[in-house]
């Protein structure tokens, strides 16, 4: 049974930082790529960021680039997305979510990310 679960979220001041967690299980996760995916308020699903089963390569929406960093622990089975410099407008749900480009198959329960001052 494939389960991810988020961790991390939180509320934090504009300009903070957070860490969000995903522990994946019941997959072998180094042999897929990840993603993270977040839902604003009152707004559809919008992707955030991604990477490949081995680290290597990594991708992000414009909007993030400088900002954010993913990673990733194939050792530990676990998905990280390291936020710097939070904006009120990265206030969302976080979803951790199995995939790439669109083609996602599982997804996390996700955690909220609030900035505000």
């Amino acid at each position: 049974q494939v389960q991810l679960v988020e961790s991390g979220g939180g509320l934090v001041q504009p300009g903070g930082s957070l860490r969000l967690s995903c522990t994946a299980s019941g997959f072998t996760f180094m042999r897929y790529s990840m993603s993270w995916v977040r839902q604003l308020p009152g707004k559809g699903l919008e992707w955030v960021s991604v990477i490949n089963s081995d680290g290597r390569n990594t991708g992000y929406r414009n909007s993030v680039k400088g900002r954010f960093a993913i990673s990733r622990d194939n050792a530990q089975n676990t998905l990280y997305l390291q936020m710097n410099v939070l904006k009120s407008e990265d206030t969302a749900v976080y979803y951790c979510v199995r995939g790439a480009e669109g083609e996602y198959d599982y997804w996390g329960q996700g955690t909220q990310v609030t900035v505000s001052s």
